[in-house]
Parts: C-alpha cells; sequence; structure tokens
C-alpha cells in the first residue's frame, strides 16, 4: 500500500473554522469513498515537540492508497476536481509526497 502524506499551511486570510468545516463536510468523506482509499486523516499541528518553535506545516493529511492506478483515475473525476479545487482555494503550497512503508506494521507499545 503507497501512502500520500499532504503538508500544508493555509493561505493568508483563509479562515481556519471554515476550512476544518469544509474538511468535515466535503474533503474527508469524499475521498474516504473513493473506492482506491484505504482510510484518510487529516491533523492539525501543535506545535514542535520539545521545543518552542512553530511548525513548518499547520495541517497534514495522511491518505492510504490501496490501488494507486485507480487512486490516479478516481481523482481526475469531475467530482474530485471540484474538491480539489476547493482545497486549493484553502491550502498554500501545499507538498505532496508519495511514500511507502519500510516497517512490518507492528505497533510497538
Amino acid at each position: 500500500m503507497k501512502t500520500l502524506i499532504v503538508l500544508f499551511r493555509l493561505k493568508p486570510g483563509a479562515n481556519r473554522g471554515d476550512y476544518e468545516a469544509w474538511a468535515r463536510a466535503t474533503d474527508l468523506p469524499v475521498v474516504r469513498n473513493l473506492s482506491s482509499v484505504e482510510n484518510f486523516d487529516l491533523y492539525r499541528t501543535e506545535g514542535l515537540f520539545g521545543s518552542a518553535g512553530k511548525p513548518p506545516f499547520e495541517y497534514v493529511e495522511v491518505i492510504g492508497i490501496r490501488n494507486a492506478d485507480r487512486f490516479t483515475e478516481e481523482v481526475g473525476s469531475a467530482t474530485m476536481r471540484k474538491v480539489a479545487a476547493e482545497f486549493s482555494a484553502f491550502a498554500d503550497a501545499p507538498v505532496f509526497m508519495l511514500a511507502s512503508e519500510i516497517g512490518g506494521g507492528a505497533s510497538h507499545g
């Protein structure tokens, strides 16, 4: 399984409450409903661990992709193009990183 990690800050003037309401109502459910997606989680950063510094990004999206070819097809749909356009109205220069897990997936706890 591939994972798409998206890091971004909101555009200047974008309202956090508006973005998060849109994400809950539109982005999360639409993307989670794609047949190629295993899971989709959104995180708001709260700080840097062990530091008083400001995080370089405000939000992190983690999308588990079960079928990369199918995901590419689904992202090109009219619905996803609309979601992407709405996302781009909020996100300032998002960074999209495709990743593969290198561990065995076992929890250490």
